[in-house]
This record gives structure tokens, C-alpha cells and sequence, in this order.
């Protein structure tokens, strides 16, 4: 019985350890945020196993039933659309429900997008705050101007749809700041910018997924 969180490809497929998929292999279900993209990989593996929808939108209704079939002695996977979950995924909840109830977790390493950004940056981050999704408008603001008093370097995902903005927002607090974007990291298409956020904020194409590195400078 137990839980399995187990990170699969942000992108390229030939990222996914063979540990992750003898673990998928094994286990009664898995717990995937869409169906629709878990099944590809699984495919893609020739996995075939029961994937049940957990996002969060359903979390808090399912996880009382699989914490009952886990004591039960099911073995559940738990994964997320790309990388590690329950990083600005939806599961800590039933991570913790797991933790609680005296049921085992596991934890199957592999690709994270923040990670990767921060080791591709060139930036002196060697401590930061990671910020998953980004509040908007006056949240945004004072969120960034916290993480730039205190001056620690920080790590976000980012809409492509808002990724110009936040830029700009950025500009008004340090104009100065060292930006490193990763743009569909891993992927056919994969485009790293650097530079400082007033120019970026014009040069970025704002299309994909997007991690985005902040050193602060003033």
C-alpha cells in the first residue's frame, strides 16, 4: 500500500527515469491531474493502467476514498502534467492526509522546471524563493516589492499571457535585475533569454511555458 510521487518529462520524453516508469508499471492507478496528457506519456511507455482525475477541483471530494483504498492496501502514483508534483500542483493535501494516517510515501526524483532554470541561469542563486504562480495587480506589487527588501533572488512560473507585465512590473522596483527566462525548457521550441527586465519585458516571445530566474541588483 502507499503512495507514489513520481516526476515525469517537463517536455522531452526521453527525460523520464526508468525507475518512474517501473514505478508506474506497478502500481493500481494513478492520481494525474489531466488524463488527456498523463495517458500520452503513459503510451508512450506502453504503460496501461487506471488513471483517475485528481486536480483541484476534486482533491478535497476524492481524498477521503483513496486514503480508504491506500489503508486497504491499493498503491496509488501520483503525478502532476509536467515535473515533480505538488510543486504548485495540486496533492500536498493528500500527501499529508497519507503522512497523517500512517501510510507510506515515496517520492521518485526527476525533472523540475525551477530547478533546471536556476542551474541554467548563469545567475548567483545558490539560495531562493521559489513563488510558483504570481498574484496580479496590487498583490504582484507588494509581493515584489518584499522579495526585493529583503533581497533574495527569486524563481516563478509565468502566463505567457502576462509575462510582459510582470516585466514590467519588475522594472519599476530594480531596472537593473538580472532576468533569465526558460521558455518551453527541454522542448523542440526551448528559447533562454537573459538581460535586465525594462529590455526584456520587449524582447521576450510570449509564447509556452515560462520559468523565470530574478537576481536583484539595487
Amino acid at each position: 500500500m502507499g503512495l507514489k510521487i513520481v516526476a515525469t518529462p517537463i517536455g522531452n520524453l526521453s527525460d523520464m527515469s526508468q525507475r518512474a516508469i517501473e514505478t508506474l508499471k506497478s502500481v493500481d492507478a494513478v492520481l494525474c491531474e489531466d488524463t488527456r496528457r498523463t495517458f500520452k506519456i503513459m503510451s508512450y511507455f506502453q504503460i496501461s493502467k487506471r488513471l483517475i482525475s485528481f486536480n483541484d477541483k476534486n482533491a478535497q471530494k476524492k481524498i477521503p476514498e483513496l486514503v480508504k483504498q491506500m489503508r486497504s492496501g491499493n498503491e496509488y502514483a501520483l503525478v502532476s502534467d509536467a515535473g515533480m508534483p505538488v510543486i504548485s500542483d495540486p496533492g500536498m493535501k493528500l500527501v499529508n492526509e497519507c503522512h497523517e494516517s500512517g501510510i507510506p510515501v515515496d517520492v521518485i526524483p526527476g525533472p523540475s522546471a525551477p530547478v533546471c532554470a536556476v542551474a541554467a541561469s548563469g545567475l548567483n542563486v545558490s539560495h531562493f524563493v521559489f513563488l510558483g504562480f504570481l498574484p496580479r495587480g496590487s498583490k504582484l506589487r507588494k509581493l515584489m516589492r518584499q522579495m526585493h527588501e529583503i533581497e533574495i533572488p527569486i524563481v516563478f512560473f509565468e502566463s505567457p499571457y502576462r509575462i510582459k507585465e510582470t516585466l514590467k512590473e519588475i522594472c519599476t522596483f530594480d531596472p537593473s535585475a538580472r532576468i533569465f527566462i526558460a521558455r518551453e525548457m527541454t522542448k523542440v521550441n526551448q528559447t533562454f533569454y537573459r538581460g535586465n527586465p525594462c529590455d526584456l519585458s520587449e524582447k521576450v516571445d510570449a509564447i509556452g511555458e515560462i520559468t523565470v530566474v530574478v537576481e536583484w541588483c539595487t
